[in-house]
């Protein structure tokens, strides 16, 4: 129980650290703003959820003594608990029978994270828009407030190059910025899981296997949560607004899986496998827009099942269907 509390106070003074970064406005600080959740994952998945959950409460508690009750609230719940969460759930398993006789262990599954991680970075964004207004007019009204607040300092133009109209750029971010927020959200929120576990297996205290990543598959739910979504965000004031956050980090979700069945099919492609998944990635990350690819890809897979298509002896058993 020591080692858990000396744990939990090492994860928790890392993660506030980090957090509090921000404040110094570098690139460097929002980079480790980005991972301010990593410590909490670290000492959840390799020490135990407790130390994980401790962890969150101490670093949300020294930066609400020392910068305030607003920073209390918003590492407790939107990298704190989260985090714990995520940590916690990755753990989890249960002994499956096999042939009438205790077999081996079923864990969490890949999918069924990846759609918390996104469920997570929806409730996070929702919170913060709440916190603006809770109809969409007075949401709106608030947020044009702190852009042009912004902006103020740039002389009252675009800080974007090119653009000089800075009234019509902020049109812009205030419908555009909800579903990006939850969309990075949901990236954050996977990587960190995904970095956490690769840290902690290194040092031998990963409890469940590596995972075949590339056979990951989204829950049931999850189809018929987009659908919802969607339909949804057609619905006026803040509904709408909600729904669509919800529905952006969603489709981030159906983006991994399809990463996933990217990875799946290439397997036969022998030396050319790596070039095609770099000039992938490079494409997603420099322009953005094919991310929606991935996400209509990983929708593909659960209405056709591409990766059973590719499968080879070599290549291992096709993905099993949603659970």
């Amino acid at each position: 129980m020591v080692q858990i509390f000396l744990v939990a106070v090492g994860a928790g003074a890392a993660s506030a650290l980090l957090f509090a970064s921000i404040a110094s406005g570098s690139l460097l600080a929002i980079f480790l703003f980005y991972i301010a959740s990593l410590p909490i994952l670290i000492a959840a998945m390799g020490w135990s959820h407790l130390a994980g959950l401790l962890g969150a409460v101490l670093a949300a508690t020294g930066l609400g003594l020392t910068l305030g009750f607003y920073f209390f609230l918003a590492f407790l719940f939107g990298v704190g608990l989260p985090a714990w969460w995520l940590g916690y759930l990755a753990l989890l398993g249960r002994t499956v029978a096999a042939n009438g006789s205790a077999g081996g262990m079923e864990w969490y599954p890949i999918g069924r994270l990846v759609l918390w991680a996104a469920i997570i970075g929806t409730l996070v964004i929702v919170v913060a828009i709440l916190g603006f207004g809770t109809d969409k007019a007075a949401f709106q009204a608030e947020m044009r407030k702190a852009f042009e607040r912004a902006f103020s300092t740039q002389g009252g133009t675009s800080p974007i190059p090119g653009r000089t109209d800075a009234k019509r750029l902020i049109d812009i971010l205030i419908i555009a910025l909800p579903p990006a927020a939850a969309v990075l959200l949901t990236i954050l929120n996977t990587f960190n899981l995904w970095l956490a576990a690769r840290v902690v297996r290194v040092s031998g205290r990963l409890r469940r296997p590596w995972p075949d990543l590339s056979s990951m598959t989204l829950p049931s739910v999850a189809p018929g949560l987009l659908a919802a979504a969607i339909a949804g965000s057609f619905l006026p004031d803040m509904p709408g607004v909600l729904a669509g956050v919800l529905a952006a980090s969603l489709f981030m979700a159906y983006a991994l899986m399809g990463l996933a069945v990217l990875h799946a099919i290439t397997l036969q492609m022998g030396g050319g496998r790596i070039a095609v998944l770099i000039i992938a990635y490079f494409t997603i990350i420099i322009f953005g827009w094919p991310i929606l690819a991935m996400s209509l890809l990983g929708l593909a897979e659960t209405a056709f099942n591409i990766r059973a298509r590719f499968a080879t002896p070599a290549a291992g058993p096709p993905a099993p269907p949603p659970t």
